[in-house]
């Protein structure tokens, strides 16, 4: 994966692939961002290591300012989203945006049409990058969420061939 320069990003941050390396500081990440739901330090260090994830870090000045993690699944044209999570410190600053538009480029490369994930309906703040970015909302799972909170499913087409049918996905 190449690395992309945050367009919004004052810091001079840039995006690359998650190394084991990085483990300790997204799990400090994951805690902080996350008060449930969280993934554990050995699911982290799995996805690191998987062939079916990509974990990209957002990083300025030696700072992990966030993280984007993709599952892909072996004969699916669909990958999934499994984690976006921004310190709090750099919220507002285009890390998500960039995060979610390096998702959708590695998505691209692996041939995937469409990406998709769950988000708690009462994180606004995320709902509204994901609208801004072009996901629409398909579907929701109920008490999906430790607090039983509900999840709603987005998804955004990656590919221009309108003619993949939804058992194909």
């Amino acid at each position: 994966m190449r690395t992309g320069r945050l367009a919004k990003s004052p810091h001079g941050a840039h995006i690359r692939r998650g190394k084991a390396a990085d483990l300790d500081a997204l799990w400090e990440l994951e805690k902080e961002v996350f008060a449930t739901d969280r993934m554990s330090r050995r699911s982290l260090r799995r996805l690191l290591a998987s062939p079916s994830a990509v974990a990209m870090v957002a990083q300025a000045d030696g700072e992990i300012m966030g993280v984007a993690v993709v599952l892909f699944r072996a004969n699916s044209s669909v990958a999934r989203l499994y984690s976006l999570a921004v310190a709090p410190k750099y919220t507002g600053r285009g890390v998500a945006s960039a995060l979610l538009g390096m998702a959708e480029k590695i998505a691209k490369r692996r041939k995937c049409r469409s990406l998709r994930l769950e988000v708690h309906e009462r994180n606004r703040s995320a709902i509204n990058v994901y609208r801004k970015a072009g996901y629409h909302e398909f579907g929701r799972h109920h008490h999906y969420y430790q607090d039983r909170g509900h999840a709603l499913r987005f998804e955004k087409q990656l590919s221009d061939d309108r003619r993949q049918t939804t058992a194909e996905r």
